[in-house]
């Protein structure tokens, strides 16, 4: 075994098997007129239509996705915090957010009672 191989020995019984990938080798290999037979042939049913907006964009199938749809963030939580929400079972992500969400009316509805106040 080379030092540039990714491969890595297995041994099984008497046996040992070579266990990863030699890309080199896969790099080299030229598909024959035999291995096409293996392809399948392009189905135009395989291709999914586009649309272009006018600004050139284009225009995604399926679901649209809401106005108000949540964002993935990475967020550095306390040890305490964290092991608090996921002691509460399956869910814990959602009830985290309902949490903050909680917080963010609270501090609204005071920031807008101090704007009526003052």
């Amino acid at each position: 075994m080379t030092a540039k191989s990714n491969a890595t020995a297995a041994t099984s019984g008497d046996e040992t098997h070579l266990v990863g990938s030699d890309l080199k080798r896969v790099d080299a290999h030229v598909i024959g007129s035999d291995e096409y037979a293996e392809i399948p042939e392009l189905d135009p049913s395989w291709l999914v239509p586009v649309e272009v907006t006018a600004e050139g964009s284009v225009r995604r199938r399926g679901r649209p996705t809401k106005p108000d749809a949540k964002r993935q963030v990475t967020l550095r939580l306390s040890p305490s915090v964290l092991d608090y929400f996921r002691a509460t079972g399956e869910g814990w992500q959602r009830r985290i957010d309902e949490a903050l969400l909680g917080i963010v009316a609270a501090e609204q509805a005071s920031s807008n009672g101090r704007k009526n106040g003052a």
